[in-house]
């Protein structure tokens, strides 16, 4: 059984459209090849996630609300990354270690 049709008008017709539409797929497809791509290059120009995270309140000026682990997903949008030792003075200084990462008992903190 041939489903296609038998005479050569149709079938010059059929293949214009079957060659237009192979163009179309490949455009489609070099162009979420590009996007892929680019999302590829922004996930290797990300910069490294920080060791140690501060969390700042609502207010710039305002003092630190809490100590995270880097990676926290507690830590909300306002943090910054910071050195181990200013995680540790930070905890020392009365910041509230993050419930969920534990910095403190990551960076080996005794209250005392």
């Amino acid at each position: 059984m041939n489903d296609l049709p038998p005479d050569l008008p149709r079938l010059r017709t059929l293949e214009t459209w079957l060659a237009l539409s192979l163009d179309r797929v490949r455009q489609q497809i070099a162009a979420a090849e590009r996007r892929e791509q680019e999302r590829q290059r922004g996930i290797d120009a990300r910069p490294p996630v920080p060791d140690w995270m501060i969390e700042r309140g609502l207010n710039p000026d305002s003092p630190p609300v809490a100590v995270h682990v880097g990676g926290c997903y507690m830590a909300g949008k306002r943090w910054k990354g910071v050195q181990r030792d200013v995680a540790l003075r930070a905890l020392a200084e009365g910041v509230d270690a993050c419930s969920h990462c534990r910095p403190d008992a990551e960076l080996g903190f005794l209250e005392g």
